[in-house]
């Protein structure tokens, strides 16, 4: 989670540099923040979901689910913090997590049913 949040947090700052402070900092501490809680409940929905899903299914949506519930929480939570420059900031973080939630479940999927 810190690793997360230090990471996802420094891109927020990047993306947002060229507008005066303390905007990208609060950017930063935005994105931060959510990777870290986000992180805390992907892990377990995507063992959920893989779970309860049949067949293929079970590898597609679980990272069509974190890509959608990660681009629309981190957008609103965003837009609310008045961070000028959503697009960017989210551009690496819905990608890392999405990278991350279909390999992790492909790992689950198989580990489940071989």
């Amino acid at each position: 989670m810190a690793g997360g949040f230090l990471a996802m947090g420094g891109w927020a700052v990047f993306a947002n540099a060229a507008h005066p402070m303390p905007e990208p900092v609060i950017a930063g501490l935005v994105q931060g923040a959510m990777t870290a809680v986000i992180t805390l409940g992907m892990k377990q929905m995507l063992e959920a979901l893989v779970e309860r899903l049949p067949g293929v299914s079970g590898r597609i949506l679980p990272p069509l689910a974190a890509f959608v519930l990660s681009i629309s929480v981190l957008s609103l939570v965003h837009t609310v913090a008045g961070t000028p420059e959503v697009l960017k900031t989210l551009a690496i973080p819905t990608s890392v997590a999405t990278v991350y939630a279909a390999i992790y479940t492909q790992r689950v999927w198989k580990g489940r049913h071989g």
